[in-house]
Parts: C-alpha cells; structure tokens; sequence
C-alpha cells in the first residue's frame, strides 16, 4: 500500500529526478531540460505542511511520486486557491497513484482552509484532463497557444474545483 508523507529535503534529489523524467514526453511540464536540485531549493522551502504542503508517496520505502499544492497569484487574498501539481514515476504512472493523491490532496483541504483547487494541464495532456475530471475538476480557462514544445505550440488548460 501506497504511504503519503511530508517531504524532507533529502527527498528533492528524488523529486527532481521523478520531475526530470517527464520532460522528454512534453505532456507535463513547460521546462524543455532537465532542472538542477539547486533550481528547485527556494521551491521546497515555499512549502509547509501547515498551508501549502508537499508530499512523497511511498512503495515500500521507495519514493514513487509526489504532489504539490502552490499558491496561486501569490496575493493573500487568494489563500483559499492553490494549485495542485503531480507527478509520478515512470513505473507508477496508470496504477490509480494518482487517483489516490487527488482524493488525499482534497480531503486535506479543510484542514489547510484551502476552498478552491486549480489544475494546469497542457490540454493535449488528456489522461491528466481525465483524471481531473473524475473528481469534478471542471474546465475554467482555456489559454491557447502558450507554450512551444519542440516548435509545437500548445494549449494549457485551467481546470478547477470547490472542495468547500
């Protein structure tokens, strides 16, 4: 069975790699090459387990995924909002890991008086639109074109939900 724990900075090697290794199929993320541990420092210390956590999910003591809420806009009066980000490990994508992460990541909202969650999605990304959409994640914002990808322009997708 999958555990979910806070992460500790001795996890971001792992989280980095897990992100690394999404890069090349261009469905998840924006960043065309692979990030340094380095880059992403001031990115972990922006969490806390009290209002916008990040967390590993273990199999077993490995490492096979992790999930982030962001802030979104960064203005407090959007405290309620954040953003919530996925990603797995290559052998874990399709196994219902991110099913879970999106039940756990909801029922924890009351506890982080988060109200609303937001998704941004590439929208050729459609197992992550789908995924969303299981869990009423509705469409908000289309935004068209915004992104290149190896000289493919692409679309993000915002998609949301009222958790309270």
């Amino acid at each position: 069975m999958f555990t979910i724990r806070d992460a500790e900075m001795k996890d971001l090697t792992v989280i980095v790699d897990i992100y690394n290794s999404t890069i090349a199929g261009r469905m998840v993320t924006a960043d065309l090459e692979p990030i340094h541990v380095e880059s992403r420092i001031q990115w972990f210390h922006e969490h806390s387990p009290s209002f916008r956590p990040l967390w590993v999910v273990e199999d077993k003591g490995v490492i096979c995924g992790w999930l982030s809420f962001q802030s979104f806009y960064g203005r407090s009066a959007y405290n309620g909002t954040a953003e919530i980000s996925i990603y797995l490990h290559q052998d874990y994508r399709g196994k219902k890991l991110g099913k879970y992460l999106i039940e756990k990541a909801i029922s924890i909202c009351p506890e982080l008086k988060i109200k609303t969650l937001l998704g941004f999605i590439f929208a050729h990304n459609e197992p992550s639109i789908k995924l969303f959409s299981q869990f009423g994640f509705e469409k908000w914002a289309h935004l068209p074109n915004v992104a290149e990808l190896d000289g493919i322009e692409r679309d993000l997708v915002i998609v949301g939900k009222r958790v309270s």
